[in-house]
């Protein structure tokens, strides 16, 4: 395979695989799309963030996760909280139900990856992980005058 064969292959599979991503995350909790487990996600991770910073982290535009939070709010996943240090500022937890959900998603989600990659030696499952690990780092070269 040349490399144009093998850049064209990882396109491919990368779109198979976001497809598959989005349609499972539909059967795995009907009302909790693959963009809202997402953020959820990141909510936890960070403990509480503003709308803004999730549409900066995935590069999103803020009028998605504007309606992205408006529903997970009415869902009572998140909240809104004052920014203890600039009450100007409101900042998006998860609620109990939100963290609670997002623990069975999460394990759900697992689950179909240990059953998909259950007779994958260890040593590939660590090269996989590496190579994703590595593509999902990758930035842009800045660009700009210096």
């Amino acid at each position: 395979m040349t490399a144009a064969e093998a850049v064209e292959a990882i396109q491919r599979e990368m779109t198979a695989f976001a497809r598959r991503a989005r349609a499972s995350a539909g059967r795995m909790h009907p009302e909790l799309s693959l963009v809202s487990y997402t953020l959820l996600g990141h909510l936890e991770e960070r403990g509480g963030c503003r709308a803004t910073d999730l549409a900066a982290h995935y590069a999103l535009d803020k009028s998605t996760v504007s309606r992205q939070v408006a529903t997970l709010e009415r869902s009572g996943l998140i909240e809104r909280r004052l920014d203890p240090d600039d009450h100007r500022v409101q900042v998006l937890h998860l609620t109990g139900t939100g963290r609670r959900l997002l623990a069975q998603v999460t394990e759900s989600r697992r689950a179909a990856f240990r059953e998909r990659l259950a007779d994958w030696p260890e040593e590939d499952l660590e090269r996989f992980a590496g190579y994703l690990i590595r593509y999902n780092a990758w930035t842009p070269p800045e660009t700009g005058d210096t």
